[in-house]
């Protein structure tokens, strides 16, 4: 067993592994839903992970990194400050962002795996 098998993505945050925790009450569970749904758009996925090889950037560089305009970018910039998922702090006219929580870059990580394993060659799981 592996350090990372041993604790999990969380446990690598200083969080206890998902086996360790108590049962999931409805209220966590919705908001590790809310969590998922702001997760799930192509474009914010692409700022975290932009955000996750470089560590901080300003709106222009984020702009330029997905090839958006700066108004969409900030649009979901918002979404993720909201959640908690991404900070950001001045420096006279710049605004810098970052990833707020290391739990975030863990997750992102995990989901593409599933989405770039392939499945085993006889169909079966």
């Amino acid at each position: 067993m592996t350090s990372n098998e041993a604790t999990g993505p969380a446990g690598t945050a200083g969080r206890p592994a998902l086996r360790d925790r108590d049962l999931m009450d409805p209220p966590a569970a919705t908001r590790l839903e809310g969590i998922f749904k702001v997760l799930a758009n192509d474009t914010r996925l692409r700022l975290l992970h932009a955000l996750a090889r470089t560590k901080e950037l300003t709106v222009t560089e984020l702009c330029a990194s997905v090839g958006m305009q700066s108004s969409a970018v900030s649009n979901q910039l918002q979404r993720l400050t909201d959640k908690q998922i991404v900070a950001s702090r001045r420096d006279g006219n710049r605004i810098w962002y970052r990833i707020a929580d290391p739990c975030v870059v863990g997750l992102i990580d995990l989901a593409w795996c599933l989405v770039e394993t392939p499945p085993p060659p006889d169909g079966t799981s």
